[in-house]
């Protein structure tokens, strides 16, 4: 199963939100205690214009699109753009079907492959938080076949669910057997399990991408959950999400909204067959739409930033978040993008979900799937708010590189801007206070504003004088009423404007209630100003 490989990152982007759920109107709404002083405000967009903004890169990107997929021999494509909740795009081009000559519209259902594997691991997850297993129990405990596992040293660990989550099982990448294993019956994945499984690693050092693993993770499913895999997918994640055009047999697709795979080969396409559903299913069996994967994605999207309230999901936030992010890590990459700018790549995979960080776009979730007539693509950026689907039925279609160029239209627009981390009452208090130091140091206040070890770093004394030069230099000065940049709710830095030049001020507060401050530098800026701040975190 073709996947989440490329160290190209950037991609055509889809976000899509979750609906509210109203309070009956009869039940009283509980009263909120107040707020803890160190509790800040969930990071929010600053341009309230940015949708219509990055709209104006629509008609470019689907020019991209289309001639992405001519190039490419691919016979129907569609690809969608969401912000913010709302599906503010989608485009299709060519043939669902080459021998019909049948379109492809907005609500065709193609086969999505290895993205199946995020459902898995939602699956997996839902039971870990129901109580009915853990992600540290031997996968044994649920698959018996696999305690005559043969390991390739005497020290390895046993195989755990977290490993089959993470690829970090030890088993080798599989993508050219494992596409071919989708139909395999129950009776013959019990025969391949007992017969044994080949190691390329021991379990818990490395990366290696797995389908075999992620079907075993479709067994623990079924066993953990007492009810067979399709049944809790269906149940437990496609019914509460309302993906009613999702299914992992390619029968129960209506004929009409099916869109056949091809490969090209000798200058023509040939169909390929649709394989059945089988024991594999969970690592790759998936068939969806585009609307359908757009509440999907919606789910995960939804659970950034964390906060307060909101609809219920098939999964809590927390563990969705939890599945964004690393557990096996991945060598760093150095790539250029499309303009040609060099870029390190850092990630790894999380469960179900391939991981990137770029200095240019931060955090990055995505997965891509192939199989023999598919290719697809989806993918978000949590902290702005803006992801990617897109489908092709041609055999490995990947999307990469055409959408290096759709974000960079993206980013031209000027709004595809990051939410804006808030500061807490506590920081924008002790910015008020610390401000106040810096025109006239007082002791008392000084004490009353420090953590314990700020005066034993450097003590009160050789502050007060520091704060004296500065007064002695720049004049009286003035604070600005906002930061020039909150980090987290208990560290941000911000600027004073003074007779004579300005200055540049930080904190950090200590994990104490009050927070106190445990770190503080002012500084004077320089003519010609601060040094740009780095954009990787």
């Amino acid at each position: 199963m073709r996947a989440y490989h490329s160290p190209t990152i950037f991609a055509v982007l889809l976000t899509v939100g979750v609906s509210g759920v109203d309070a009956p109107r009869d039940q009283a709404l509980p009263v909120a205690a107040p707020a803890p002083s160190f509790v800040a405000p969930p990071p929010r967009f600053a341009d309230p214009d940015r949708s219509r903004k990055l709209a104006a890169a629509f008609p470019e990107i689907d020019r991209l699109m289309q001639a992405y997929a001519e190039r490419e021999h691919i016979p129907g494509a569609t690809w969608g753009i969401v912000i913010d909740g709302q599906l503010a795009h989608q485009a299709s081009v060519g043939l669902r079907n080459v021998a019909t000559k049948q379109p492809v519209e907005a609500d065709t259902v193609f086969r999505i492959a290895s993205m199946t594997k995020s459902f898995t691991a939602v699956a997996i997850l839902t039971l870990r938080d129901a109580g009915k297993l853990s992600l540290d129990d031997p996968a044994e405990r649920y698959v018996p076949e696999l305690r005559g596992l043969t390991y390739p040293t005497a020290d390895a660990p046993r195989l755990t669910i977290r490993h089959l989550l993470s690829h970090s099982t030890g088993f080798p990448e599989d993508n050219p057997w494992g596409d071919q294993q989708l139909a395999v019956s129950d009776a013959e994945f019990t025969a391949m399990l007992k017969h044994g499984i080949a190691f390329s690693n021991a379990p818990g050092i490395a990366y290696e991408y797995s389908n075999y693993g992620f079907a075993i993770l479709g067994r623990i499913v079924t066993r953990a959950s007492g009810m067979p895999y399709n049944d809790y997918i269906a149940r437990h994640i496609l019914q509460p999400l309302g993906m009613t055009a999702t299914t992992l047999e390619p029968r129960e697709v209506p004929a009409l909204k099916l869109a056949h795979g091809y490969r090209w080969e000798d200058e023509q396409w040939k169909e390929e067959p649709q394989l059945p559903d089988g024991a594999f299913g969970s690592m790759g069996g998936m068939l969806t739409s585009m609307r359908d994967l757009s509440r999907y994605v919606a789910m995960y999207l939804d659970a950034w930033p964390p906060r307060d309230g909101g609809p219920s999901t098939p999964l809590s936030r927390a563990s969705l978040r939890e599945m964004q992010q690393v557990s096996r890590p991945r060598p760093s990459v150095v790539t250029r993008d499309a303009s040609g700018a060099t870029q390190l790549n850092s990630g790894g995979y999380g469960y179900g979900l391939g991981i990137t960080q770029t200095c240019q776009l931060g955090h990055i979730v995505a997965h891509t799937g192939g199989l023999p007539g598919f290719g697809s693509l989806m993918r978000w950026l949590p902290e702005h708010g803006v992801g990617i689907i897109a489908f092709g039925n041609r055999t490995y279609s990947g999307w990469g590189a055409v959408g290096d160029q759709a974000i960079a239209l993206l980013a031209n627009t000027g709004a595809l801007q990051p939410r804006v981390v808030q500061p807490s009452p506590a920081l924008i208090d002790a910015k008020t206070r610390v401000s106040r130091l810096v025109n006239a140091w007082d002791d008392r206040d000084a004490d009353a504003l420090a953590a314990v070890n700020l005066f034993l770093d450097r003590s009160k004394d050789r502050r007060s004088a520091e704060f004296e030069r500065l007064r002695a230099e720049v004049g009286t000065c003035r604070a600005a009423d906002e930061f020039v940049h909150v980090e987290n709710a208990l560290r941000g830095e911000w600027r004073l404007a003074c007779d004579r030049g300005e200055l540049q001020a930080a904190i950090t507060l200590a994990p104490t209630i009050p927070p106190t401050v445990q770190y503080m530098e002012v500084r004077a800026v320089p003519a010609g100003g601060l040094p740009a701040r780095r954009t990787c975190q």
